[in-house]
């Protein structure tokens, strides 16, 4: 099987395929002064476009990785989570609290998708 990168760079990849099978990059929010809410919305906005790029949608994905600053934000990221999964193809998701790179990055999310050839 041939893996093929994703917009590569000198320290990651946005994304990199397997297969059917693909793995993205962290994605972070660009408003680091912003709520959760904005910043969630960003995030799912980045999986969006990073999805579309392979080929796919939301509904290709497999499973999401939540990163979050503070878990006392937890209820205002699902909020935004619910808008946007797709009710008839939810991914298998774990929520986790972590000190994060970025000074107000308040989450980060990675996932596991397919991506059709």
């Amino acid at each position: 099987m041939t893996l093929q990168r994703l917009h590569p760079g000198p320290r990651m990849s946005e994304a990199v395929r397997i297969g059917e099978i693909v793995f993205l990059a962290g994605q972070i929010p660009t408003t680091l002064t912003a709520d959760i809410t904005v910043q969630t919305r960003e995030v799912l906005g980045e999986l969006d476009a990073v999805m579309a790029e392979l080929g796919g949608s939301k509904a290709d994905i497999a499973s999401v990785q939540v990163w979050l600053s503070d878990m006392a934000d937890f209820q205002g990221m699902n909020a935004v989570w619910d808008e946007w999964v797709h009710p008839e193809h939810p991914p298998a998701r774990a929520t986790g609290g972590v000190a994060l790179a970025r000074p107000g990055m308040r989450v980060e999310m990675i996932a596991v998708a397919r991506t059709p050839r």
